[in-house]
């Protein structure tokens, strides 16, 4: 059982699925686990924080994997790339800032380039950069984004590489969790997709129980899109990018209040990171898409993918008359 397409050739794997580099969530296990099963695994390199990457890469073992940053973050800590290079992985994917200086060294170290965007602009920029696979993120993802939504960003993105007649791939994130939404990304043109959300509710994730169960729980409507828990974990986002997240009680007392959030200073800052190191996921982020209606329960990661996939297909077998 595999849907082929340009993207699983291009990578040697069985499914155009690869997992989201989600910030302290991808760990090695998830990522070792989706490529076990047939997809890619990513990562989570985030804010490029060396110990934590040397320990995750570590953790996937021999299975074939790629490594996401922050772009910004890793302009901050470029050192983390040469790290990531080290182990071989067969992508290097770069998120929420200029990818230029980068692309050269992941491509002579051998691995293929992804770059995400939130825009067609930013899509002909890296495209222009030598991007091997973009990644058009749709609003409706969780963790940080901008304003687009995935449906009209997908294939205005697909024409434009076309158009440019480069090989580069496109692949549509934001809001995807089942087979549907794979197969919906298909039809628009899409290569293949990136899934976060669903994998952050895989018995693989490094996310909280507490985070999981939320997630699981949760709607759709539940969510919206802020600064808040950046402001108070002190990260410096360009303004352009905001966080989707579970509704909380912190995000209700401060959402709207952003100044003042920031005048409340090192106070805040302390009694937020003790809830999050206590796990209280009413005080402490929990970076979730609006696709949420349609996790039901946590699961092992080869199950999620497996069923995605048996449910794209189903779906772009049904007939429409």
């Amino acid at each position: 059982m595999a849907l082929r397409t340009r993207l699983t050739d291009r990578l040697g794997i069985r499914h155009p699925v690869l997992l989201a580099p989600m910030g302290f969530v991808s760990g090695g296990a998830l990522a070792a686990a989706v490529s076990a099963a047939g997809g890619l695994g990513i990562i989570g390199g985030g804010y490029a924080d060396p110990e934590w990457l040397e320990r995750e890469l570590a953790a996937a073992g021999n299975q074939h994997i790629g490594c996401g940053f922050i772009t910004w973050a890793l302009a901050q800590r470029p050192s983390a790339l040469d790290l990531a290079l080290h182990r071989s992985p067969a992508a290097i994917m770069l998120s929420f800032g200029d990818a230029g200086p980068f692309i050269p060294g992941i491509k002579e170290a051998g691995a293929l380039v992804i770059c995400q965007v939130q825009s067609l602009k930013q899509a002909r920029q890296v495209l222009e950069q030598g991007a091997d696979l973009i990644i058009a993120q749709g609003s409706e993802a969780g963790g940080h984004g901008s304003t687009r939504s995935t449906f009209p960003l997908v294939p205005a993105v697909v024409d434009m590489v076309a158009i440019s007649g480069r090989d580069a791939l496109v692949l549509a994130a934001g809001g995807i969790v089942d087979g549907r939404g794979l197969a919906a990304a298909l039809m628009l043109g899409a290569d293949g997709v990136l899934v976060g959300t669903r994998f952050l509710a895989a018995e693989e994730s490094l996310a909280a129980s507490g985070a999981k169960a939320r997630v699981v729980a949760a709607s759709g409507d539940d969510t919206l899109r802020t600064t808040v828990f950046d402001i108070v974990r002190g990260y410096h986002w360009p303004p352009e990018y905001t966080g989707r997240a579970l509704i909380n009680r912190f995000s209700e007392a401060w959402h709207g209040h952003e100044t003042a959030l920031t005048a409340a200073g090192e106070a805040e800052r302390a009694r937020y990171a003790a809830a999050a190191a206590a796990g209280d996921s009413d005080t402490a982020v929990v970076f979730a898409g609006e696709g949420i209606d349609l996790i039901h329960e946590i699961e092992p990661a080869d199950v999620i993918l497996d069923r995605m996939i048996r449910e794209a297909e189903t779906a772009l077998a049904r007939p429409f008359i």
